[in-house]
């Protein structure tokens, strides 16, 4: 399997603070890939420092065959990368149809010709039935589990290649945690990558081919999601509270 996304040797600061230490890894396409660890180990870090949206940061960021490291978030987005971050940070005076709007770009292919899928309101709304039936509400006046839909469904909106998706299954309630489970392995069935921030493990057993583990800033273990699942020290260590 072909990388999607590269990463390599990967480091990033706050101010005097590092937070990351060369991390290396990679995304296949059509692959969903879970990057796990405790609050506070980097992943977040980690997926704004891809999105170019730390200015401290240092190491190689191949996407689609192409070095982005260098390149504006705007700019990145434009070649196909998505994020939903953890925040969801969804337009809350405009409606759910608005919010999708915003997020609209054009088709795009991947380096072989073969199209990506290409998303309308009316695909997402068959994706999240949620969503198709408030279709006029205002995001401020939706739930957590639906903003974090929203925010979802606007990315899949800017038709990328692969997705950086920051916690999807914090905060919300255990109904929406499954419906966003369905959703990726949907989107997987796409041909879409996904690059997925989660701690729980049992959401990400759900959803995952492959997961890298961090703490601290490091990559403490790799492996298939199957050997993680089986592997209690390694979740005891670095995964558990």
């Amino acid at each position: 399997m072909s990388a999607l996304l590269r990463v390599e040797n990967l480091s990033a600061w706050y101010g005097a603070a590092r937070i990351l230490y060369d991390l290396t890894f990679e995304v296949g396409r059509g692959e969903v890939v879970a990057l796990m660890g405790r609050n506070g180990a980097g992943k977040s870090t980690t997926m704004k420092a891809i999105m170019g949206l730390i200015a401290e940061r240092q190491g190689a960021v191949r996407f689609n065959g192409a070095d982005i490291s260098r390149l504006r978030p705007f700019e990145i987005a434009r070649r196909g990368l998505g994020f939903t971050p953890e925040d969801r940070r969804i337009f809350a005076d405009l409606t759910v149809t608005e919010n999708l709007d915003i997020g609209r770009q054009p088709p795009r292919s991947f380096p072989d010709g073969t199209p990506a899928p290409v998303w309308t309101p009316e695909r997402l709304f068959a994706l999240f039935p949620n969503l198709g039936e408030m279709p006029d509400r205002p995001g401020g006046r939706m739930s957590g589990g639906e903003q974090q839909m929203l925010t979802v469904a606007r990315t899949l909106m800017g038709n990328p290649l692969l997705v950086l998706l920051d916690e999807p299954s914090e905060g919300v309630a255990p109904l929406i945690v499954e419906q966003m489970a369905n959703t990726i392995v949907e989107l997987k069935k796409e041909g879409l990558s996904i690059l997925l921030s989660e701690q729980n493990v049992h959401f990400a057993r759900l959803v995952s081919d492959r997961a890298y583990v961090l703490e601290k800033g490091q990559i403490q273990w790799q492996g298939s999601m199957a050997s993680l699942d089986s592997n209690q020290e390694v979740q005891k260590a670095y995964l558990t509270v």
